[in-house]
């Protein structure tokens, strides 16, 4: 009797641990998410910045989240500070100029066609690979 009912819940069982495991944990990739904030602000180059005017969201601490075109959440965290760049390349000759905020975060990402950006609830943002400066996901806003 008892090998009988182990015969016929062996297989439940093993259904069981082997959806547990979930299968193999899938492969992820390091690169950086940018994103150039351009709110045209008028400040020193280099310095830490935060999006000003309807960018206020972007700022030191924001929570994102980068998302695949499902919307599930592949990496999450807080945003650093920002960094002020030149708007444009000629020298004006002042130390205060059209600046652009970026930032710029480290994620491991699994590999998917499309990703896009969720900073502080708002509107997901489209990201769009890059290798120029290493492995990474950028986006302008506004684009």
């Amino acid at each position: 009797m008892r090998r009988l009912l182990a015969a016929l819940m062996l297989p439940s069982l093993l259904t069981g641990a082997l959806a547990g495991c979930g299968g193999a944990e899938e492969a992820r990739s390091a690169m950086t998410v940018r994103v150039l904030v351009r709110d045209i602000n008028i400040r020193p180059v280099g310095v830490e910045c935060a999006g000003t005017g309807p960018y206020t969201h972007f700022h030191n601490r924001a929570p994102f989240q980068v998302i695949d075109a499902a919307g599930r959440t592949l990496a999450e965290g807080s945003l650093s500070s920002g960094t002020s760049v030149a708007t444009f390349e000629e020298d004006l000759e002042v130390e205060r100029v059209p600046t652009y905020c970026e930032f710029s975060v480290p994620v491991n990402l699994a590999a998917r066609d499309a990703y896009r950006l969720v900073v502080d609830g708002r509107p997901p943002i489209d990201l769009t690979r890059n290798t120029s400066e290493g492995p990474a996901l950028v986006a302008v806003v506004p684009s």
